[in-house]
């Protein structure tokens, strides 16, 4: 109208065009996340994992407390920054919690009941992460307490009043917790992003989904209970996800199935936890092993040159079982370094990170099993509530943060896939 009516009628042809692009194409929800390129599932090839046909080798971290965070929106800002600050040390893979079940937040609040508020928030991590150019691996139950964890599956069991056992490893054998779980994981999986409209099971973001963090059934040590319900989930998964890779998430620990790994155990009591790394990882369905690091954990009275020694033994050891005997990818998906140790100096780090990643360099060279590592954990300034003994923030440690970048840049050295080395050829450049 102000224009004058010669101007009128295209003015409103115009917002007729407008108003019908909006009211076709306004529910895709995308105006804070402008399109990507094209992403590619994660393969795997006998001991390797492939990108596009090509091998992939992955350096990474742990970041349990993402979508936790995400669920205030004002504090988004700080996931945001973690996972730039991880793309900008040219890692590719952070490995958090797609769980929390009952309490505070939970995103599972009950049985078959969820909290939309904190599924949005892993929504946002997940869009988050695509951004940057970050693969999330997530774990989708705890076996220990925190989060709720495979305790609370079994406190729902007696309430409603068809648990069959108050053993919190009845979470494995009883037919109701099963079904609990199975629900919880068709939730999960078919989940569409409310940001990026992808369901779950085919967004390339996910590197792979893992099965439990930490899995023991210490009530049958022989291992048996935890290899049925092992197969009977990751045959679950596999039956409504093909897109993804899956893993177990154990530690490493060698069982009864493996006497003759025993003497590689820390000792003697990590054989009577009910799982076994070579006769779980075995499993048709599961694309990768999983083992943690942990000699302060394991060990009490040796020193760090003794602990740094053994790390070395266990790292080698697995890489080894997956070249010889199980012809899959290995991930040492957490290791980490207590402060807490009498004994211990900021530098021990550094030497002890710098053990592993150069094992699994030299593995990757030569086109072995040993496939990447994530780190226990990084966070940023400000969130001192979710650390531990073994988390850092990178930037404030110089050597590690520079040896997080050297690793990234020499595995992408190896790497023939364009899109990864780009990301990183800026970055390895100023190495150079």
């Amino acid at each position: 109208m102000v224009a004058g009516n010669g101007l009128l009628y295209p003015i409103l042809g115009f917002a007729s065009c407008v108003a019908f692009i909006y009211m076709s194409f306004g529910d895709l929800k995308l105006s804070s996340f402008p399109k990507e390129p094209k992403l590619s599932f994660v393969e795997r090839n006998g001991t390797q994992f492939l990108l596009d046909g090509k091998p992939l080798y992955v350096n990474g971290w742990n970041s349990y407390w993402l979508m936790a965070h995400s669920v205030d929106e004002n504090r988004r800002p700080m996931v945001s920054a973690m996972l730039q600050a991880g793309a900008k040390m040219g890692l590719t893979v952070c490995r958090t919690w797609a769980f929390n079940d009952g309490g505070y937040d939970a995103l599972q609040i009950s049985p078959r009941q969820f909290d939309e508020r904190v599924f949005k928030a892993l929504d946002y991590v997940i869009a988050e992460a695509r951004q940057h150019g970050i693969r999330l691996l997530l774990s989708l139950v705890n076996n220990l307490q925190a989060y709720g964890g495979k305790t609370q599956y079994v406190k729902w069991a007696w309430q409603e009043g068809v648990g069959l056992s108050s053993s919190n490893d009845s979470f494995f054998f009883d037919p109701s917790i099963r079904k609990f779980f199975k629900n919880y994981v068709m939730t999960v999986l078919t989940r569409k992003n409310t940001i990026t409209g992808i369901e779950y099971r085919n967004d390339p973001t996910i590197f792979a989904w893992e099965l439990m963090n930490e899995p023991r059934c210490m009530s049958d040590p022989s291992g048996d209970t935890l290899q049925d319900w092992l197969e009977e989930m990751s045959a679950f998964i596999k039956s409504i996800d093909k897109n993804h890779l899956l893993t177990i998430g154990l530690e490493g620990f060698y069982g009864p199935k493996s006497p003759k790994k025993s003497t590689v155990n820390p000792e003697e009591w990590a054989s009577t936890l009910g799982s076994d790394f070579v006769h779980n990882s075995n499993i048709t369905n599961v694309d990768f092993t999983s083992v943690h690091i942990y000699p302060d954990h394991w060990f009490h009275d040796l020193g760090f040159e003794e602990k740094r020694n053994y790390v070395s033994k266990w790292v080698h050891s697995h890489i080894e079982d997956c070249d010889k005997v199980l012809k899959k990818p290995v991930m040492f998906t957490e290791y980490g370094l207590s402060n807490q140790n009498k004994d211990f100096q900021p530098s021990q780090r550094e030497q002890f990170y710098r053990t592993i990643l150069d094992i699994i360099y030299k593995s990757a060279k030569k086109k072995g099993s040993g496939a990447g590592a994530l780190v226990w954990q990084f966070f940023v300034e400000g969130m001192e509530e979710y650390n531990d003994d073994f988390g850092l923030v990178p930037w404030e440690s110089p050597s590690i943060y520079k040896l997080t970048i050297e690793q990234s840049c020499r595995l992408a050295r190896i790497q023939e896939h364009s899109q990864e080395k780009e990301n990183l050829k800026e970055l390895c450049s100023k190495r150079d």
